[in-house]
């Protein structure tokens, strides 16, 4: 029988700085009983649409219910793979082209269960997280963006 875990805010303002990767990474050595991690990091692209440059992604969601949905894929994927620690931050605001959007970090004893429920978790919360993003082009104007 797993613990019930309570929701954690999982939302950070603009890009997710490198220092909180490397801190959450370091955090983890004291942890003898991790012999595997993955690491999910989203980046921000600098696609051409339509012969415009992407510069920016401006990300909003509808937090409360997309804090649950995230709350509902950490705990499915606790019962679903033998984690040791999760941990799941997505960005709010404009994160420019280059910057982190979406840091997954799993980590278990072993690779196999860490490869499957990143892969999972960040599947998840594309499909069912209730998160948004404007593709925001170099003049200012922008366009919903599709998950692909």
């Amino acid at each position: 029988m797993t613990k019930e875990r309570k929701p954690k805010n999982v939302f950070v303002e603009g890009a997710i700085p490198p220092e909180k990767i490397a801190t959450s990474i370091a955090h983890h050595q004291v942890k003898t009983n991790i012999g595997a991690h993955d690491i999910f990091l989203g980046q921000i692209r600098a696609d051409e649409i339509d012969g415009k440059i992407v510069t920016a992604i401006e990300y909003s969601a509808y937090e409360d219910m997309a804090s649950q949905a995230i709350h509902e894929i950490r705990e499915a994927a606790f019962e679903k793979f033998d984690l040791t620690c999760m941990h799941i931050y997505h960005s709010l605001g404009r994160v420019k082209a280059g910057e982190i959007c979406l840091f997954v970090f799993t980590s278990s004893a072993h690779r196999k269960e860490c490869f499957e429920a990143t892969r999972f978790i960040v599947e998840e919360i594309k499909s069912k997280a209730p998160i948004f993003g404007k593709e925001v082009f170099e003049d200012e104007t922008h366009v919903w963006k599709e998950n692909r």
